[in-house]
């Protein structure tokens, strides 16, 4: 059976990446490897540290750039994670110094907001009613 092993998320640098995805969202590092210019670094949630990967991905593509450029200005986020509670993890990030670009919004039998991650991308936490 097919499953989910690792996704990516593109960052415009990934020490940032890294301090951002684990002192600030709460993950773990899972993965350090030298990988040319660059390395392949992925981060886990803490409850799940067998789980899936993300994958902190160099934009250096040509067509990165443009892209991630063109869902920020549209407000769209491309990378959703889980919470059980987004107005307490909204307050908790605040707390840490993460801005938002949509606040907790109840959207029926969801709750979502939008946090830039600094590294050129909208994420959006969400958690199901």
């Amino acid at each position: 059976m097919i499953r989910i092993n690792i996704t990516s998320v593109l960052v415009d640098d990934q020490a940032k990446a890294l301090a951002f995805y684990t002192e600030k969202l709460g993950f773990i590092k899972k993965t350090d490897v030298p990988a040319g210019a660059a390395r392949w670094l992925t981060v886990v949630s803490p409850a799940d540290p067998e789980g899936v990967e993300l994958l902190l991905e160099p934009d250096g593509h040509p067509a990165a750039g443009p892209f991630k450029s063109a869902l920020a200005a549209d407000g769209i986020p491309f990378t959703q994670f889980a919470v059980d509670d987004v107005h307490a993890e909204v307050e908790r990030l605040k707390g840490l110094g993460v801005e938002f670009t949509q606040e907790a919004t109840d959207l029926g039998p969801v709750v979502t907001a939008v946090l830039d991650d600094t590294c050129g991308n909208l994420i959006q936490i969400a958690a199901m009613k």
